[in-house]
């Protein structure tokens, strides 16, 4: 026997008038994920403000939501949803995880109230596809039952070292699945690093320059503790067709360090970030937004091998199929952000 389903099986819808999974992650300009505590109620206040200046509002149920303040966070996102339009902006909600007392009535009631308006729910701890499975499942049947039209993807934290292990399983459980975040904190938890930063560097994590003539100072290079795992959650994401993202950078202070964490990350391929602070969206938005400079040579070789063969020469580099593909990454990043902002269509030419 198979031990995941067969492809015919894959697409099925998991419950009876559920709506068909879809075949293709959406197309949209996911830069930041904008995380807002849903029992605040001066945030909630204003949330058609922060909407229109972000990609993605995500209310968060989970970390940082003290353990009485659960069902008021899962009341005031509902309401929040309800009352707000958010246009091309997306709607998510980090749900408390599948082990907690809240998992159950965070999932039956945000989908029975506001299914219909919600794009994505982000899932903590995700272990394996196993976790996946269930959630798929359950949506299918809440869907079924609430008249929900079109399904919800789940997007997966990778924050423990079984998750980490089951990148690639999870990564392909099901049509439901959206994308990736590197969890930062909590896998340093599990994995049992001594650094209580959350995301970003360590400054005793690096490698010392050889011994030199005449006992100058060895340099210190510090390194990235995160390398290894969002190059695989990336390889595992592009592999299923979804989105990798690099998760939260928990020093408000230091927005300079943010920045370099968050260009690391878009230049290894993830799609964009989480914005804990409204001082990193802006970050977000620079960082995951491709440069000026890299969309018009881009362009130059798009333009000068229309059909993606043969090998030219442009300003004394030589370009092929291989460049051509990267050129034409650059180029559909910049036309997504070009659609949604007016200023970089113009900075852009497009």
């Amino acid at each position: 026997m198979p031990a995941t389903r067969t492809p015919a099986k894959f697409y099925a819808p998991l419950s009876i008038g559920a709506p068909a999974p879809q075949r293709s992650t959406p197309v949209r300009l996911e830069r930041m994920i904008h995380f807002i505590p849903p029992h605040n109620a001066k945030i909630t206040g204003r949330i058609a403000e922060l909407a229109s200046q972000v990609d993605v509002i995500l209310g968060n149920l989970e970390d940082a939501v003290p353990a009485d303040q659960k069902v008021a966070a899962r009341a005031g996102f509902i309401a929040m949803a309800k009352a707000t339009e958010f246009g091309a902006t997306g709607l998510w909600t980090r749900v408390n995880c599948l082990n907690s007392p809240w998992f159950l009535d965070d999932v039956m009631d945000i989908v029975g109230a506001i299914g219909g308006k919600l794009d994505v729910l982000m899932l903590p701890k995700v272990e394996g596809p196993w976790d996946i499975h269930y959630c798929d499942q359950l949506l299918a049947q809440l869907e079924a039952r609430h008249g929900v039209k079109k399904p919800i993807q789940i997007h997966a934290i990778l924050e423990t070292a079984e998750g980490v292990s089951n990148v690639e399983e999870i990564a392909g459980a099901s049509p439901r699945m959206h994308g990736m975040s590197l969890g930062p904190a909590d896998l340093a938890a599990s994995r049992g690093m001594k650094t209580t930063r959350v995301g970003g560097g360590h400054p005793a994590y690096g490698v010392l320059a050889d011994q030199a003539a005449g006992g100058q100072a060895r340099p210190f290079f510090q390194q990235d503790l995160w390398h290894y795992t969002v190059a695989r959650m990336v390889d595992a994401c592009q592999r299923c067709g979804i989105k990798p993202f690099y998760g939260p950078f928990g020093d408000f202070s230091d927005p300079a360090a943010c920045e370099a964490q968050f260009r690391n990350a878009f230049l290894m391929g993830c799609v964009g970030a989480w914005s804990l602070h409204p001082s990193q969206v802006d970050i977000a938005r620079r960082v995951f937004s491709p440069d000026v400079a890299e969309v018009a040579f881009a362009r130059k070789i798009l333009a000068a091998m229309p059909d993606g063969t043969g090998a030219v020469m442009i300003d004394g580099k030589m370009q092929d199929d291989a460049t051509w593909k990267q050129a034409k990454v650059i180029v559909d990043l910049a036309r997504l952000v070009a659609a949604k902002d007016s200023d970089a269509a113009a900075r852009y030419g497009l």
